[in-house]
């Protein structure tokens, strides 16, 4: 009997996005490079090596504006980056691509907690330096009009 659609193997033809991705702050931007970085790795390795040209035409973004995003990636924890080299066929060494592993999504979760805790302590130690600072000043206007 002539089977209309083949039967596809669900796991090779889709990729998997956590959904903790969305409480890190990403920009839309940030998202669609991170996605094909996700759709491009070698799910055995975690890591992949698409140019900075290859991810700009698939998320119609520049090279530049490509590599703005895989640094704040980068950054936030979700991928790590390292330089590739090949050589050539008469024997050159050049760069190649960046070679990009796709970091446990937990990693990135606990850095950006640390994150807003530290930023939390700041603000709270922000607050009391200007609640002091404002007592302070009642403290000299009340002095020099007396």
């Amino acid at each position: 009997m002539f089977q209309r659609w083949p039967k596809q193997d669900p796991n090779k033809h889709y990729y998997l996005v956590p959904n903790e991705v969305f409480n890190l702050g990403l920009s839309s931007h940030e998202i669609a490079v991170y996605n094909y970085l996700l759709r491009c790795e070698d799910r055995r390795t975690y890591q992949c090596h698409p140019s900075y040209r290859t991810i700009g035409r698939a998320v119609q973004l520049s090279e530049n504006t490509v590599r703005k995003y895989v640094a704040g990636l980068e950054e936030k924890g979700l991928i790590h980056t390292e330089p590739s080299t090949i050589t050539t066929k008469d024997g050159r060494v050049c760069n190649g691509s960046l070679i990009y592993t796709i970091r446990p999504i937990q990693e990135a979760l606990k850095l950006n907690y640390q994150r807003q805790f530290l930023r939390a302590e700041r603000d709270i130690e922000r607050a009391k330096a200007e609640k002091r600072l404002a007592e302070l000043n009642r403290q000299n206007k009340k002095e020099e009009s007396a």
